[in-house]
């Protein structure tokens, strides 16, 4: 393989690379704002349940604004360069995440748990409804054991009358008398009792195994409106037998749960603060993953400078840095040089408004950034302008002269005058 044809293919990669680099910072434009826009959301949903829904609208778009805009500034400058301004710019962005992750995790917490937090409904349901049964059961069979307990006790005296051995009853033989018709009369009326007890225990009994079918059906069917309100009649026919058999028997009546209706059962979730007592680790790293997502893309765009610069405003910025000498690649592997005059420019009283003028030019337009007081670094997008300069000198042959005022001000005189 011949050399050129190597370097021909190194310069294929080359391309290669810098379109894929460059589709991607394309890319993460429209992906930032759409993680905005869902971080906005999240945020939007958690805080109209505390405040008017228009206000948190205008809440949510200023949160997610200081983020992506905190995240580029922090992307253009240094703390050394201006403490004051980096820490202000910390603090909000930690403030605005944290009313984003705040309120986000309220809808993240929402979807994660709305599940299990539907079961949780369905099991207090159930348990409420089995409550009840077991107590309804009870009551039966405390009014069966107790008529139960009576008939043995007229069998009893039904026995003694019959042998004679009843209190009042001495020197009668055995057999069947007056005192023993008596008695006996009273244990027919028991047994009678508890027939008819037995006979008013079937609608309950009925309404019993219903409710428990019932129940075990919506168990399966939570989503399910007709079973549920099949529960409810079961339920509302045994209680009323229930009711009939307490009170017909001088019983008090078993309270009665309040069974949630179907809409409160399945309805979502109300945000509040008492989800943070019941942390969802899910829905918090859900939460936080949205906005430090947004957070990185947005600070690894670095495009602080609002637009391109003129072919005027490229002279101005190449013929003012020209002007400075001290130049050193620093450890962010960005050229770097310093504003202050050399002691031969300070000997010789040489100007430097005009240096300085494009220095805080190039600084606002975001194409240079301020390290400390004394030093500043090129900007990503600085780095084209500067070769293409240099790139025009070499393809003209001309040998470039050392820099001077006179073309600077050659420079800034086109910028002003067009």
């Amino acid at each position: 393989m011949s050399h050129s044809t190597v370097w021909r293919i190194g310069g294929w990669l080359n391309l290669i690379q810098t379109t894929f680099v460059g589709l991607l910072r394309v890319l993460s434009v429209p992906i930032v704002l759409m993680l905005s826009v869902a971080s906005g959301y999240t945020t939007y949903y958690g805080l109209s349940f505390f405040i008017t829904p228009w206000i948190a609208l205008i809440v949510t778009v200023a949160v997610q604004s200081i983020v992506v805009i905190c995240s580029l500034e922090l992307a253009g400058i240094h703390w050394r360069a201006n403490p004051a301004r980096f820490l202000s710019i910390v603090l909000s962005l930690l403030v605005a995440l944290t009313v984003s992750v705040t309120f986000s995790y309220f809808k993240f917490y929402e979807f994660s748990q709305r599940d299990s937090i539907l079961v949780e409904r369905q099991r207090q349901l159930s348990n409420e409804v089995n409550r009840y049964i077991a107590d309804v059961v009870a009551i039966k069979s405390r009014l069966t054991a107790d008529q139960q307990s009576r008939i043995e006790a007229a069998a009893r005296e039904s026995q003694q009358a019959y042998m004679g051995v009843q209190p009042g009853m001495t020197g009668q033989g055995v057999g069947k008398g007056r005192v023993w018709e008596f008695y006996n009369d009273i244990l027919q009326g028991e047994q009678a009792k508890l027939k008819k007890l037995e006979t008013d225990a079937q609608p309950l009994e009925k309404s019993l195994a219903d409710t428990r079918a019932a129940l075990q059906v919506f168990s399966g069917q939570m989503n399910d409106s007709l079973a549920y309100n099949q529960l409810i009649e079961a339920f509302h026919a045994m209680q009323g037998a229930a009711d009939q058999l307490a009170s017909g028997n001088g019983r008090t009546p078993i309270a009665i749960p309040r069974l949630a209706s179907f809409t409160e059962l399945s309805s979502g979730i109300t945000p509040s603060f008492d989800m943070w007592a019941n942390l969802s680790w899910f829905a918090l790293a859900c939460a936080v993953m949205v906005d430090f997502f947004t957070l990185v893309l947005s600070y690894r765009l670095e495009m602080t400078a609002p637009g391109p610069l003129s072919e005027e405003e490229k002279d101005l910025a190449f013929q003012g840095l020209r002007q400075f000498s001290q130049f050193t690649i620093n450890k962010n592997d960005e050229l770097e040089f310093s504003l202050e005059r050399t002691e031969l420019e300070r000997a010789r009283r040489v100007p430097d408004w005009h240096r300085m003028f494009s220095v805080a030019f190039l600084l606002n337009r975001g194409y240079l950034r301020k390290m400390n007081g004394k030093k500043v670094e090129f900007a990503p997008n600085l780095y084209p302008i500067v070769a293409e300069r240099l790139a025009r000198q070499t393809e003209s042959r001309l040998r470039p002269e050392p820099a001077n005022d006179d073309a600077l001000a050659a420079a800034m005189r086109k910028k002003l005058h067009g």
